[in-house]
């Protein structure tokens, strides 16, 4: 048995004289490949043009992966599914919009990622996966209309592929959400990379071997192909879950396990492959190339092996970027390059005569190609001299150029009606060939200029377009961190040679990118490199290419200046300076992992037990001059109660009196208003004016942690702006910890108070960041202590206006949580908590033991908010 055949025997049909004719399959193929093959001219174009391309290897692998081979599976898993089941072919209106909506998700991921913003990417991510999920569903539905055959086990590998990408896409869309740094960014890096490769490609791949194989050998199929792939798919599919949960996870082991499940899988799979190649050797272009990326393919998998087995789970990303050519030319590449060649010819249409010209063409100068490719895969992977390595692509992007030409060339010959009259051939092909140039054109030029409009959108300055005299010389140190490059500017008179000493102090691997062309290598965590660059003549634009960082703000810019050189001044990663850096030239950008100023001092977040007595007494004073560093190395004004922000904090007990004398000492009206107090707002909370006082007395009714604000409107501008503190009021019987602190969440506006700019994103709710105490990430800069075995209690109060907090602290568990007046969880219950969740205004405490000594992170699980400011951290010391 050569294959299978796809015959159906249907009730002929009266013609309608008024219905069009039908189109062939082989015209759907034509288009639907056609994309396929301009996916794979721009691969070669991205590859040729790394130097001006934005994050050039990770665009290289996704325009290859996500573009080529993922429309390719797209196509044929459809089509061998209809062939295999003998159904009919589903409707083609779906099938072109899931192939449409795919590309346009792929063209949206890449754009995201390169050029940001990042939400483009991440939305993209997310119909990816409603495209794959769909695709897997239209396959389910085939099978259950289907009638029992011997191919139906296949389908299951295609399923099962679909699901991969789908877990594929949420870890990507994740990862260009940057909702994980450091150590996690890099286990969900290196977990995305395995479900893609070895989920979404391989599972593929090996589904399609069980029939394209002996097929494309010419034999027949071996009698123990269903029990190979049920076995297979049975072992493939978990050991592939549980290698990508352990990789997430940080459990090495566990993934090695479930690679081991896997790689038995594939062997599964590969038995029936192997008798089939002992009853008959390859001996065309497509058998010789299939059998090259099997090869391939066990070499990755027991390379992977290695890899995941000898390096922890957060080293796996980079420890597998030297293996990428081997997993992705050696096997990826020429899975579907041999695919290609066998079944184009077949789809093609055009009778015998034309199948057999096809192929003839396809196979030309195949083993030429074959060596070339197969020669040039290593000299990618070994640590040899540059020249080498850049033998081995010319080598690779030779052997896919030459296809590329050939395969572009067969597409553009086919047409419809089959194979002409030899006498006439060179005519009709001709015109054949000029009928279908516009149709292949077009979609080539689209993946060409989606490419072009990524570097449009990507590329900043290219630096001096004429010579400029060297002038001068300055080394600046360059930092990366934090998804920031610091300085984020740097400006010298024009004619300075620049030498950049770039070092990466952060947990993940960065790069840095001049638009003049100059790259340091992909750094790893505590190494450095070296650039030294022309005379500055233009300003240049640099960036991280690592995917996604570009988007998420690591850029830099280097720009001359005409004044005469002058002793460098620190930078502190914004565009102004002194006290009113913010103010004078716009928001300034927020470097979070810049240093602090040397006479910044964090707000005193330890809270100290209620005063005795059942009165209490304080003097709270409004202030609308004070500047403030809100940010690492960002100063603004700011308007405070007692100078600083959050206010000075009340406490007492439930019953307790407060008589506070307000004192409006600024420029415009303010009032003051205790959520902790029951009493008629018209006179305690009224507006009063600059210079005037009122006393403001109230009891303590309620325990509960409560936010006190200016009550003067507009109220969203005075809470902005920094008019907020907290009272707290001890529960009844409320057990001793050995320490307390109180975080008072707020949004961050950035500019000058009162401008349009600043109120109109007041007013929409769109903060710059986000702060504890007043500084966005102080605590970063600043811990807050405690020792193992300790019970901390952390009060907190979202101050808003417009946004609660979900308070979370990595790695310790909460085992108290009381919230608005009540507890939700004490700590003998035998439950515990993940975050305290407070709405803007509300407030309450979390308890928790710190198990051993460490660095435990306090966030915002709110993840925007904590990656723009909402982020501290506990030094944890052992007793």
């Amino acid at each position: 048995m050569v294959g299978p055949v796809d015959i159906r025997v249907e009730r002929e049909r009266p013609l309608d004289p008024e219905a069009p004719p039908p189109r062939p399959r082989a015209s759907w193929h034509l288009r639907a490949n056609a994309i396929v093959i301009a996916w794979l001219g721009l691969t070669v174009a991205v590859a040729l043009g790394g130097d001006a391309l934005p994050a050039p290897r990770w665009l290289l692998v996704h325009v290859f992966l996500l573009g080529a081979v993922g429309t390719a599976i797209l196509i044929w898993s459809e089509h061998f599914t209809v062939a295999l089941l003998r159904v009919r072919t589903p409707p083609r209106r779906g099938s072109l919009t899931r192939l449409a909506a795919l590309n346009a998700a792929t063209v949206a991921v890449l754009a995201g990622v390169s050029a940001g913003p990042w939400p483009v990417a991440a939305g993209g991510a997310g119909l990816m996966v409603g495209v794959v999920l769909w695709h897997g569903t239209v396959l389910v539905l085939l099978v259950r209309r289907a009638l029992p055959g011997r191919f139906g086990h296949v389908i299951g590998w295609y399923v099962a592929a679909a699901g991969a990408l789908a877990a594929g896409g949420v870890l990507g869309g994740l990862l260009s959400a940057h909702l994980g740094h450091g150590a996690l960014h890099e286990r969900l890096h290196a977990a995305h990379a395995e479900v893609n490769v070895f989920g979404w490609v391989g599972l593929t791949v090996l589904g399609t071997l069980f029939t394209l194989w002996p097929t494309v050998l010419r034999t027949r199929m071996s009698e123990r192909t269903r029990r190979a792939s049920r076995v297979g798919l049975g072992l493939a599919v978990p050991g592939l879950a549980v290698a990508v949960a352990g990789l997430a996870g940080g459990w090495r082991w566990v993934a090695f396990a479930g690679l081991v499940v896997y790689a038995a899988g594939g062997l599964a799979a590969l038995v029936p492959l192997a008798e089939a190649l002992r009853r008959k050797q390859p001996h065309t272009g497509a058998s010789w190339t299939l059998a090259a990326a099997i090869v391939w393919f066990e070499v990755a998998l027991a390379a992977d092996l290695v890899v995941v087995a000898t390096r922890r789970a957060h080293e796996v990303a980079a420890a597998l970027d030297s293996l990428l050519p081997l997993v992705l030319v050696g096997f990826v590449a020429q899975t579907l390059l041999g695919s290609l060649l066998h079944l184009l010819p077949a789809v093609l249409g055009g009778g015998p005569a034309r199948f057999k010209a096809n192929a003839a063409l396809l196979e030309r100068g195949w083993a030429a190609r074959l060596a070339a490719l197969n020669l040039g895969v290593p000299l990618l992977v070994l640590p040899v001299p540059r020249p080498v390595t850049l033998l081995g692509w010319a080598l690779v992007l030779g052997s896919v150029v030459a296809f590329v030409v050939l395969a572009l060339t067969a597409l553009t010959r086919a047409r419809p009606g089959g194979a002409p009259p030899p006498a006439a051939e060179d005519a009709e092909g001709g015109r054949t060939w000029r009928k279908s140039l516009p149709a292949v054109a077009g979609v080539a030029a689209g993946c060409l200029l989606t490419a072009a409009a990524v570097v449009a959108a990507t590329s900043g300055g290219s630096g001096p377009a004429t010579p400029v005299t060297a002038t001068g010389s300055r080394t600046v140190e360059v930092t990366l961190s934090g998804m920031s490059i610091r300085p984020a500017a740097v400006q010298a008179p024009v004619g300075t040679v620049l030498t950049l000493r770039v070092t990466n102090a952060d947990a993940q691997r960065h790069d840095l990118r001049l638009a003049t062309g100059e790259r340091t290598p992909l750094l790893a965590p505590g190494r450095s490199a070296t650039l030294k660059l022309a005379p500055l003549g233009e300003p240049v634009d640099g960036w991280c290419t690592v995917a996604g960082h570009r988007a998420a703000g690591m850029t830099m810019r280097l720009v001359p200046t005409g004044a005469v050189a002058s002793r460098p001044q620190p930078s502190t990663g914004h565009t102004g300076h002194g006290d009113h850096a913010a103010t004078a030239a716009g928001p300034a950008r927020l470097d979070l992992a810049a240093p602090m100023s040397p006479d910044w001092k964090p707000y005193d977040a330890m809270l100290l037990p209620a005063p005795g007595g059942a009165e209490h007494r304080v003097e709270i004073r409004a202030e609308d001059t004070r500047v403030r560093e809100v940010a690492p190395g960002v100063r603004q004004r700011v308007w405070t109660f007692n100078g600083t922000m959050p206010g000075p904090v009340l406490r007492g007990r439930v019953g307790d009196v407060f008589v506070v004398t307000f004192v409006n000492a600024g420029s415009m009206g303010h009032g003051i208003d205790f959520h902790a107090g029951a009493t008629a707002p018209d006179g305690p909370m009224r507006t009063i004016q600059p210079g005037e006082r009122l006393t403001y007395r109230f009891r303590a009714d309620f325990a509960g942690a409560w936010l006190y604000h200016c009550s003067t409107m507009p109220m969203t501008q005075h809470i902005a702006n920094g008019m907020y503190g907290a009272v707290i009021i001890d529960p009844p019987d409320l057990p001793k910890v050995d320490r307390e602190y109180l975080l008072v969440q707020g949004e961050l506006y950035l500019d000058e108070p009162g401008t349009d700019a600043h109120v109109a994103r007041i007013r929409k709710g769109e903060p710059d960041g986000w702060m504890f105490n007043g500084t966005a990430s102080g605590y970063d800069h600043a811990p807050l202590r405690a020792e193992a075995g300790e019970r901390v209690r952390i009060w907190a109060v979202a101050a808003g206006p417009s946004s609660g907090t979900a308070l979370h602290v990595v790695g310790a568990p909460f085992d108290t949580v009381y919230k608005e007046g009540a507890y939700a969880l004490r700590t003998d219950d035998p439950g515990g908590a993940q975050v305290l969740d407070l709405a803007p205004a509300q407030g309450g405490f979390a308890e928790l033991v710190f198990p051993e000594p460490g660095t435990y992170p306090v966030v915002d699980h709110s993840m925007r908010q904590a990656e723009a400011g909402a982020h501290g951290l506990f030094k944890v010391a052992g007793r």
